[in-house]
């Protein structure tokens, strides 16, 4: 059988890292998309305030499988 997957854009923030601000996104999502598949890191900045870091951000693509009811 053939699938199709949907494709978004999610974007995470941690005040410890690029990778828990990433972990944090797929997390949140879980609850509310089923089946997915892949993240892709496309981008990684930094939240900053008087020259220090106050947050990570971590921009993700994430898919999970298209179901038409």
């Amino acid at each position: 059988m053939e699938s199709v997957y949907k494709v978004i854009e999610l974007v995470g923030t941690s005040s410890e890292s690029w990778e828990k601000a990433a972990a944090a996104a797929v997390e949140l999502a879980s609850k509310s998309l089923r089946d997915l598949r892949i993240a892709e890191v496309t981008a990684m900045d930094m939240h900053l305030e008087d020259g220090k870091i106050m947050a990570y951000r971590t921009k993700l693509k994430v898919s999970f499988k298209f179901e038409d009811k």
